[in-house]
């Protein structure tokens, strides 16, 4: 036998052992039949190919720059925050390796609540197995899911995921805009109380979903969309996107009882097109399919396939119409309905002033925005457009809703934005 064929043989069976962690996982019974997994939190990934054709190039595009990504993690622990929407007893996460590279290997992974910035509270650790063992490998272009744990997550509480990466991973699988701080640490120390963090980051890092163990009649909401869901505009760590302030909005006292709201927003995305990650038709599947308990989905998507154009370089190839645009959120319905879920459509955005605006594309907008409001296709309609453009200039965001890039609204305009929002839609 050849080393090339024993190393192949090897490769098989840590991708075997892989996929049947996963399965075990998926397979573990609830402590109740009254209970039912849902996702509390997840991000988008940019899965590849992750390129845009600028001036005839292709170029992959970079993270932004205050994500601060490592090109690679070795002997370190990264310790990633997320926000839980809904509480439960029990808890799993899902870790992609969406590159298609090489397999990962976790070596330990732990999750916890957090107290304050890394640091966690201690007799909330728990260590997470994956098959029953402690380290997992996550073959190329999958995910894995972890055995579930015995932790009692209350709603709207931060959590602390901190996985050890013992060998030199290659470029980590990355949400770019988590608009949350993690924290790297050298060496094991995924169960330490606080970290002495030797760099920090503002991706998350292959990790790509919480679930909770939930009352049967708990359920998601999916906001599905580009850097306006994914928060950017808003204040780091604060928790300020639309949709976190949706999750605090469907509180236990509300008409709108055990619904999380998880925010797969995607910087840069389009709907039609490749771009800053593949196009949300490509990758609704991943994001929105694969969720545990999704009932509705809120779709804010079109202003990149409206602008891009415009940039530099731009081949005529990537222009689109209304027709066009109408024809991709008409698939999105279609396809969210094939499995149950219903569809709230969010209106598209004023960009004025940004020098990617065109009045063609303000045509286009405006002729999209029509049809959201007045086809019917959806099972509910929001008007963001009408929550956050300036009454005296509707082509562009209110002055006090604008951070200064005339696109992503700040705090304000993120809680403007979840006003609009009529909880009661969800109880249909």
């Amino acid at each position: 036998m050849t080393n090339t064929h024993i190393t192949r043989v090897a490769i098989t069976a840590l991708f075997l052992v892989a996929a049947l962690s996963s399965l075990a996982a998926q397979r573990t019974p609830l402590a109740s039949p009254n209970e039912r997994w849902v996702t509390t939190w997840a991000t988008a990934q940019q899965l590849a190919p992750t390129r845009v054709a600028f001036g005839g190039r292709s170029e992959p595009p970079p993270p932004p720059p205050q994500a601060r990504v490592p090109s690679t993690l070795n002997e370190q622990t990264v310790r990633m925050i997320v926000r839980a929407s809904l509480g439960g007893n029990r808890v799993r996460v899902r870790l992609s390796n969406a590159l298609e590279k090489t397999p990962l290997r976790v070596g330990a992974a732990h999750i916890a609540l957090r107290s304050q910035g890394a640091a966690i509270l201690p007799a909330s650790d728990r260590a997470l197995t994956f098959g029953g063992r402690t380290a997992t490998i996550v073959p190329p272009g999958a995910v894995v899911v972890s055995d579930p744990v015995e932790l009692v997550v209350p709603r709207l509480s931060d959590v602390a995921v901190s996985l050890y990466l013992p060998e030199d991973t290659g470029p980590p699988t990355i949400h770019p805009d988590a608009m949350h701080t993690a924290y790297i640490a050298q060496g094991n120390t995924v169960g330490s109380a606080t970290l002495n963090a030797v760099a920090t980051t503002t991706a998350y890092l292959w990790l790509s979903a919480l679930d909770v163990s939930a009352p049967a009649n708990a359920s998601a909401i999916v906001a599905f969309g580009d850097s306006i869901t994914d928060g950017v505009g808003t204040t780091l760590d604060k928790n300020r996107a639309w949709p976190s302030l949706l999750a605090a909005k469907l509180s236990p006292a509300s008409s709108v009882n055990a619904t999380s709201v998880v925010n797969v927003g995607l910087s840069g995305n389009r709907l039609l097109r490749h771009g800053f990650g593949v196009s949300a038709l490509a990758r609704f599947d991943r994001d929105v399919l694969s969720l545990a308990g999704v009932r509705w989905m809120i779709v804010l998507l079109g202003i990149n396939d409206i602008t891009f154009p415009a940039v530099p370089g731009m081949p005529p190839s990537e222009s689109v119409t209304a027709d066009d645009l109408i024809w991709g959120l008409q698939q999105l319905i279609e396809r969210a309905h094939v499995h149950g879920i219903r569809v709230a459509g969010a209106t598209v955005m004023p960009v004025g002033g940004v020098s990617t605006y065109t009045e063609s594309g303000e045509a286009i907008r405006q002729s999209v925005n029509r049809w959201i409001r007045t086809s019917g296709a959806y099972d509910a309609v929001i008007d963001f457009d009408a929550a956050v453009r300036d009454p005296a200039d509707p082509k562009r965001l209110r002055a006090d809703f604008d951070p200064g890039d005339r696109v992503h609204p700040n705090d304000l305009g993120n809680e403007a934005m979840a006003a609009a929002i009529d909880v009661s839609v969800f109880r249909r």
